[in-house]
């Protein structure tokens, strides 16, 4: 047996045994094809995207048997149910099959036959995984970064929930990371838009993916605090105060840019189209575009592209048929998330001074007027982000929106939220 997989083992086995329950009897079958496929990789020599995806799905069924076994010892009627019986992963024939098993998406429209299913059975508590789903053909796929969150707003939407809980480490989203900035402050009230931007310009607590779903069917979502389940969190609802303003500063590492000369082309034809046809055709999705006459720059974000060599390289080999590509990394992307952005351009002078001595290769103003973005030096990037904040959130927020900071939550008991 594996290193790895024979301490799999004797880790859950130990759990199991310190929860009172038969290891062998609730987590063999799951462990035995484990085994096999491990088996299997050592004889190929190869991990398939496939593969990667039904390995790393093994930890949620594990655990989510151990707990349900445990709830049910515990007279709690609780049924235990398959995510992937419950979550269908779109098709998506035109991504590589890296996105197709370990970043997928799924449908999330309302389901009243799965609702009632759920309704059905004698238990009234469902216990299943997040992060899993089934694909078409049956295969296991991955829903990426964030999946549990993003599971639990599929399911929500799919069967009408009242409200979203997501229990996490931290009380919240915060004006930025509070682990790099301590005065950062917890965010208490959010739109949707505005939760969506925070987390796909980089905020961590939540995946962009998982406010659409809850959005579109009116969920309220609450992100709580496990280790402080007294506190209330962030709630993201359409109700949440509307006022022009940035609730929060984010910065996303790890960012490639292609700056393509293209004066041979200008006003051409569909060059633009050409050349994010490029990107497609390799599976990659454009983050941040902007434009002149002689250039067109784009922004590729690592959490959803793979961004190696081996993928790179040929992108780079089909635009040098319409233009001059040249790599910029690494970059991070700055960004300002808030309400009304096009109507406080005027007042942050002083923050857009924090950037004089900074290489900035792309300015992105959403056209959704949530944000503001600016790509930058990699190695410039935190610094930026504190910067940027002291000048923000330094002194006393009057909105109703902004909680404690980071620090005074460490000290629950001077806390009252």
């Amino acid at each position: 047996m594996a290193p790895g997989l024979a301490e799999l083992r004797r880790l859950h086995a130990e759990l199991a045994r310190d929860m009172g329950l038969d290891a062998e009897a609730l987590l063999g079958e799951t462990l035995t094809e484990l085994r096999k496929i491990l088996e299997g990789v050592r004889l190929t020599g190869e991990m398939t995207p496939r593969l990667r995806a039904r390995v790393m799905s093994a930890g949620e069924l594990l655990s989510t048997r151990l707990g349900a076994a445990w709830l049910a010892a515990r007279g709690i009627p609780v049924s235990w149910q398959d995510a992937r019986d419950l979550l269908a992963a779109r098709p998506e024939p035109n991504v590589p099959p890296e996105r197709q098993y370990l970043s997928a998406t799924c449908d999330h429209r309302a389901d009243p036959e799965l609702e009632a299913r759920l309704r059905s059975l004698p238990e009234p508590v469902v216990l299943t995984q997040g992060f899993l789903a089934r694909l078409p053909n049956g295969d296991t796929a991955l829903l990426g970064r964030g999946g549990s969150d993003t599971a639990a707003a599929y399911l929500a939407a799919k069967l009408g929930a009242e409200h979203l809980e997501i229990w996490t480490d931290v009380p919240g989203l915060f004006t930025t990371n509070p682990r790099d900035v301590p005065e950062a402050r917890l965010l208490l009230h959010l739109s949707y838009g505005e939760a969506g931007e925070l987390a796909s310009k980089g905020a961590k607590v939540l995946h962009p993916r998982c406010i659409r779903p809850a959005e579109a069917r009116g969920i309220p979502i609450h992100v709580r605090c496990t280790p402080q389940p007294e506190l209330l969190g962030t709630v993201i609802s359409a109700s949440a105060p509307e006022m022009a303003g940035v609730k929060g500063v984010s910065e996303r590492k790890g960012i490639v840019l292609v700056s393509m000369e293209v004066e041979g082309n200008w006003q051409g034809i569909g060059v633009i189209a050409d050349i994010a046809g490029r990107f497609k055709h390799h599976g990659l999705s454009i983050d941040l575009l902007a434009s002149s006459q002689t250039n067109l720059t784009v922004a590729l974000d690592p959490r959803a592209n793979p961004l190696d060599d081996g993928t790179i390289e040929p992108v780079l080999e089909d635009l040098r048929e319409l233009c001059e590509p040249r790599l910029i990394r690494p970059a991070a992307a700055v960004s300002l998330v808030g309400s009304g952005i096009r109507t406080l351009l005027h007042e942050w002078a002083g923050v857009l001074e924090e950037f004089e001595d900074e290489d900035v290769y792309l300015v992105s103003q959403a056209a959704n007027d949530l944000s503001l973005t600016m790509v930058v030096n990699e190695s410039s990037a935190d610094d930026l982000v504190r910067r940027i904040h002291e000048r923000l959130f330094g002194g006393e927020p009057s909105a109703a929106s902004f909680g404690p900071t980071w620090e005074t939550l460490l000290q629950p008991e001077t806390v009252a939220v």
